[in-house]
């Protein structure tokens, strides 16, 4: 019985806004029903003391079944998952597996999201550009400043896409993803990234996991960088628990 009850899924119980149990979580994070524009969701996780990363730099120190189940669930429903490359660097990131509980969540579309990068180096692992099926090939978003042959490397592979001068443009991004019919946008960070979306104000939505850990003064927040301070309210949605982790989900006022 042991076995049995390790392999089950994790369950989610609601403490907002309604008591509840056993929560469907496709539902408890469908994407508004109607969408006119992008829509950008972010999906982080932090330490109790605000910490973005563990010991070794990865998030994984932080994680656990249950985040993993909201992260499977958030890459199903989303149509790009964007990332800074650092992040994708330092998280091992290659094209999205297809998972077969997402048929019926991607009826219509392609069987996994595609995966969008933001470098200004074009450094990024080769499996990420060449690995990803026809129809959700890999986003490369880089700058007219970058390295001219590592862009036409990448090109060959991926659609490589310049969104600005010395700088990747947050807007630009969006544009570029709307112009491919990519309106359910997922960014999973770096802190870096993210303060780059939410100076403009360009964050719809939060979805951050509260790990029942301390790490101490010396890991970064979940926005960081050098952009500059842009206070903005959110508004709580919901507030989901598994196995001693917190699941809030905000969106933007």
């Amino acid at each position: 019985m042991g076995s049995v009850h390790a392999d089950a899924a994790p369950l989610f119980r609601a403490l907002f806004p309604h008591p509840e149990f056993d929560i469907d979580l496709v539902s408890a994070y469908a994407y508004p029903a109607v969408l006119e524009r992008p829509w950008l969701r972010a999906n982080m996780v932090s330490s109790a003391d605000g910490g973005a990363w563990g010991p070794s730099g990865r998030t994984r120190d932080l994680s656990s079944r249950a985040d993993r189940a909201v992260m499977g669930v958030l890459r199903g429903l989303a149509d790009v998952v964007l990332a800074g490359a650092a992040t994708a660097r330092i998280e091992g990131y290659r094209p999205v597996r297809p998972r077969e509980v997402w048929k019926e969540l991607r009826a219509g579309r392609p069987g996994t999201p595609s995966v969008a990068v933001v470098t200004r180096t074009l450094d990024l692992h080769p499996d990420l550009l060449s690995e990803a099926p026809d129809d959700a090939r890999t986003i490369v978003f880089t700058t007219e400043s970058a390295p001219e042959e590592r862009r036409r490397a990448a090109a060959a592979m991926a659609d490589v896409v310049v969104a600005g001068e010395d700088s990747v443009r947050p807007q630009q991004v969006l544009a570029a993803l709307a112009e491919r019919g990519l309106f359910r946008v997922l960014t999973e960070g770096g802190p870096h990234l993210l303060a780059e979306f939410t100076a403009e104000g360009l964050l719809d939505e939060l979805c951050l996991t509260l790990s029942p850990h301390l790490l101490g003064p010396a890991s970064s927040r979940i926005v960081a960088g050098e952009a500059p301070s842009h206070p903005h309210d959110l508004r709580l949605e919901s507030l989901l628990e598994s196995e001693g982790a917190l699941f809030a989900r905000y969106t933007a006022v």
